[in-house]
């Protein structure tokens, strides 16, 4: 006797792990809950909850980060990071980035308010490689170590030298371009 359509559907997304509950990893990324998650997280981008990059790009956010360094989208990192990274700016990683009580109230509203809603732990890394999403993304099975130490590269933190879209939200692995 032959299947309904719906048997062999359902079968068929069962089987390739579409309709199994999400499981989470250390910070809270959670896979196959539907299609276009289970699509993404196969090379079709990830899907991080909020976007990375909120349609509306906050200016003051956009001139005062990217002066430095690669405005790294609000959903690369969870709210408490952002409240910890806005609370220290006069000790930046080193560099005094002190901003007006104005300016840094803004900035740090957008970036709160379009933080990622992935992660489901008590975790607030202070730097976007410190998080285990971008560290399995970019571990020696990925990337070779010696990359990171290429003058065109100069650290995990500059995403731009292998992600020329970056400043756009755009890590998609398939544009990637590693420097020689």
């Amino acid at each position: 006797m032959k299947s309904p359509l719906w048997v062999v559907v359902l079968s068929a997304l069962l089987s390739l792990g579409m309709l199994m509950p999400a499981a989470a990893d250390d910070d809270g990324e959670r896979r196959g809950e539907h299609f276009g998650e289970w699509f993404k997280s196969r090379g079709g981008g990830e899907n991080r909850g909020k976007p990375i990059q909120p349609a509306r790009v906050n200016v003051t956010f956009q001139q005062e980060c990217s002066a430095c360094h690669v405005a790294y989208q609000p959903g690369l990192l969870p709210a408490e990071s952002w409240r910890k990274i806005m609370s220290g700016l006069d000790k930046h990683f080193g560099t005094d980035a002190s901003l007006s009580v104005e300016e840094s109230d803004e900035i740090s509203g957008y970036l709160v308010n379009n933080a990622s809603n992935r992660w489901k732990v008590d975790t607030s890394p202070m730097r976007v490689t410190e998080s285990a999403w971008f560290k399995r993304k970019h571990d020696e099975h990925e990337i070779r170590p010696q990359v990171w130490s290429n003058p065109k590269v100069k650290s995990p933190a500059n995403c731009a030298a292998c992600h020329p879209d970056a400043d756009k939200g755009d890590y998609e692995e398939h544009r990637v371009r590693i420097p020689r």
